[in-house]
């Protein structure tokens, strides 16, 4: 998508041949309209986004000026994003360099405080899932997770799920993440049988119709007969089931949003992250490259024989 390619890390274009003898500074409106024709052409910017360049500015770069470029979409006014660009003095060369804050604590990207978990709580390595339960590709990357992986890393890492659904094209999203977290607020393994179940059945709740009202009485029906098995406080269940209070699952998708997820499944290895269904050997190459980050041997992937047992930090090997 243009947003996606607007966060290039690093664009060098030139404005303009810059040989011979030095030469004065162009005009504002030509050199702007030579920016433009450059930028639209290097970001692929669509006919329907307007660019406005802002005035130049000192910046940190000896021998550049800094240049505001603001992009906005001409059926949508208010959908704009501006972007900092660097403009040599003598206004032949266009730079466009990215930095990243990393003084925050990168492993912790996601809140995953009171939280349903899997795994060791002391585990050095915390996947965190942003996860649609009507969503098949999530169902299948649930199959890896439990019980492959969780199984293959034997106390070595622990999983969080994050609410994400995607409304616009999963029905029934929505009301399966508030009932998940009903349970969740009683019970956590309540919550993750719930889980279980839907990611092996999302057919039968969709059902062949396919009518949401069915469904959510569906998900619903489900939910109170998982709080019975639970033993859950009845009332409570059902008063929070009724309300359908969705504010958790809404702070869910806006702290995904913030951290660029864009759709499901999306982990996050100790930050890492990774996008989709994929084949679990991937999944395992950045578990593991998490576990040597923090000084931990990674079992063996299968078929390379049994060394000695994996190691905590500390630990004699």
């Amino acid at each position: 998508m243009f947003h996606n390619r607007l966060m290039m890390s690093c664009l060098l274009v030139a404005v303009a041949a810059g040989c011979g003898r030095a030469q004065r500074a162009p005009d504002n409106a030509r050199i702007n309209r030579k920016i433009e024709i450059q930028v639209r052409q290097q970001l692929d910017v669509p006919a329907d986004w307007s660019m406005t360049v802002g005035a130049r500015q000192k910046s940190d770069i000896p021998g550049f000026d800094n240049v505001p470029i603001t992009f906005f979409s001409l059926s949508q006014p208010n959908k704009k994003q501006t972007i900092d660009f660097l403009l040599s003095t003598d206004g032949n060369t266009l730079a466009r360099m990215s930095k990243w804050d990393i003084s925050k604590d990168l492993t912790q990207v996601a809140s995953t405080s009171g939280r349903p978990f899997r795994g060791n709580p002391a585990a050095k390595v915390t996947i965190v899932n942003f996860d649609d339960l009507e969503c098949p590709f999530c169902a299948k990357m649930h199959a890896e997770l439990f019980p492959e992986t969780i199984d293959h890393y034997k106390g070595l890492i622990k999983i969080v799920y994050k609410d994400y659904p995607l409304v616009e094209i999963h029905p029934w999203a929505m009301r399966a993440a508030v009932d998940a977290n009903c349970l969740a607020a009683q019970n956590g393994e309540a919550y993750w049988s719930y889980v279980d179940y839907l990611h092996t059945h999302g057919q039968d709740v969709s059902g062949p119709d396919r009518d949401p009202a069915k469904s959510a009485a569906t998900l619903d029906k489900l939910a109170r007969e998982q709080g019975q098995k639970s033993k859950l406080d009845v009332a409570t269940l059902d008063a929070c089931l009724k309300k359908q209070d969705d504010s958790v699952v809404q702070a869910s998708m806006k702290e995904g949003e913030a951290l660029g997820v864009d759709g499901t499944p999306t982990l996050f290895v100790n930050g890492e992250r990774l996008s989709g269904a994929l084949p679990v050997e991937r999944v395992w190459m950045v578990i593991d490259r998490a576990l040597k980050a923090e000084g931990i041997t990674p079992p063996p992937a299968p078929g390379e024989g049994t060394p000695s047992q994996p190691t905590q930090p500390g630990q004699a090997k």
